[in-house]
């Protein structure tokens, strides 16, 4: 990709459909663009509506190219976590050469053995990523090529997606007149962006707190160990504030987003605020504090269910690194001191550093363009024009996403 030439990312979310436009500088890169539309037809992450989604995405795209001057004709689209399961899987073969030596073939061969698992029809294999090689009982070991053995074993994690899901998602930019250059998965776009090396490999929990849900990723020596999702978000607390203020879900959403508090304690009643609340022509008055009491338990609530998701999978007391959270949410003031006390541990909220988008809402977008402008710095030029060829919605898709897995490896 040369100096020059645009790179674009779609992050379908609940509440806002977002189009980045970036622009490579050398090695690195500047956001010279932004659109964003209103999540119409996305519930929890998932596509309801075909064609409010795909209105969402023109108007987006539409507000991006008039901000540039440019028209866009493939953008790199963010897939949400759902979409992918985890499995954990172990394969076990004996060492084929004569002088016991592991080789590629070995290697091969035991990574198809942890694929030997029962899945539902709709879902597929992506990927099988290794996170530990186990040689004659010996475990830790990375890579065993080269090594002399005779069992060679591996602790393995199957990456599966639902078909249906991702081609609903795929169908939308599509027919909203836009190809799609390739899929990315979030949780993994959004670590390489939001985690330092260090993050990464000591142990992490990366939380992105969206509107419909909240996604739970961690990250142990250098890779993807586990995902899961919490079927709660910000939408929950924009319908709290409704409900307790008596006003309509538009309204509530701006008090949220202008004068919102996680903590009550650190709300004021100076700060106050006038609403016209429903069944009735008149205003109210509301102080930052009464919103706040309305705000920190549902707050509460969503954090509670992300460490009881993080003890579930095994890693409440393996996190070095603690949290790092992003979302709007968390761009609400209190937010990261409510995570840290509820979660007990350290929370960091991650802030992408590019001049536009510096904002915890913006963490996926800029993401998915950090991971297009890394893909085509590592391929050669032939790879990187099949990366902006449209995806088909067949099983070639699901080998384009099984590299994309494996440049993060």
């Amino acid at each position: 990709m040369a100096k020059g030439e645009y790179i674009v990312s779609l992050d379908i979310g609940t509440s806002k459909v977002r189009a980045i436009i970036g622009e490579q500088n050398g090695s690195t890169m500047n956001v010279i663009g932004v659109g964003s539309a209103s999540g119409e037809g996305i519930r929890r992450g998932s596509i309801v509506d075909i064609d409010l989604t795909v209105e969402s995405i023109r108007e987006a795209v539409d507000h991006a190219e008039r901000m540039v001057g440019i028209h866009i004709a493939s953008a790199y689209v963010g897939i949400a976590g759902h979409y992918i399961q985890l499995l954990n899987s172990h394969g076990v073969v004996a060492v084929s050469s004569a002088d016991r030596e592991i080789g590629e073939e070995d290697i091969e061969r035991v990574l198809q053995q942890a694929r030997v698992v029962a899945l539902p029809p709709e879902r597929e294999i992506i990927d099988v990523v290794p996170k530990e090689f186990i040689v004659d009982g010996l475990r830790g070991i990375m890579d065993p090529r080269g090594m002399l053995g005779v069992r060679l074993e591996v602790e393995a994690y199957l990456i599966t997606g639902s078909r249906t899901a991702i081609h609903n998602v795929v169908r939308c930019v599509e027919k909203a007149g836009i190809e799609v250059a390739n899929l990315v998965l979030l949780p993994l776009a959004a670590g390489y962006i939001a985690l330092s090396p260090d993050e990464r490999k000591l142990g992490v929990a990366l939380v992105d707190v969206g509107a419909g849900q909240t996604s739970v990723s961690v990250y142990e020596n250098g890779v993807l160990a586990a995902s899961s999702i919490v079927e709660m978000g910000g939408d929950y607390i924009t319908h709290d504030i409704a409900i307790g203020l008596r006003t309509q879900t538009d309204i509530a959403e701006q008090v949220k987003i202008q004068h919102g508090c996680a903590l009550a304690s650190r709300a004021g009643d100076a700060e106050r605020f006038d609403i016209l609340r429903i069944g009735s022509n008149e205003e109210a008055s509301f102080s930052q504090y009464e919103l706040a009491t309305i705000i920190e338990p549902r707050m509460q609530e969503i954090f509670s269910l992300v460490r009881k998701e993080v003890e579930k999978m095994g890693y409440a007391h393996d996190l070095p690194s603690g949290y790092v959270c992003y979302g709007g949410v968390m761009s609400m003031h209190g937010a990261a001191e409510l995570a840290s006390e509820e979660l007990q541990a350290p929370v960091r909220i991650a802030i992408p550093d590019y001049l536009g988008v510096r904002d915890a809402s913006f963490v996926n977008g800029v993401g998915i363009l950090a991971y297009a402008l890394r893909s085509n710095a590592r391929g050669s030029h032939s790879e990187a024009a099949s990366h902006m060829r449209p995806v088909k919605t067949g099983g070639g898709f699901f080998a384009r996403l099984k590299d994309w897995f494996r440049d993060f490896i």
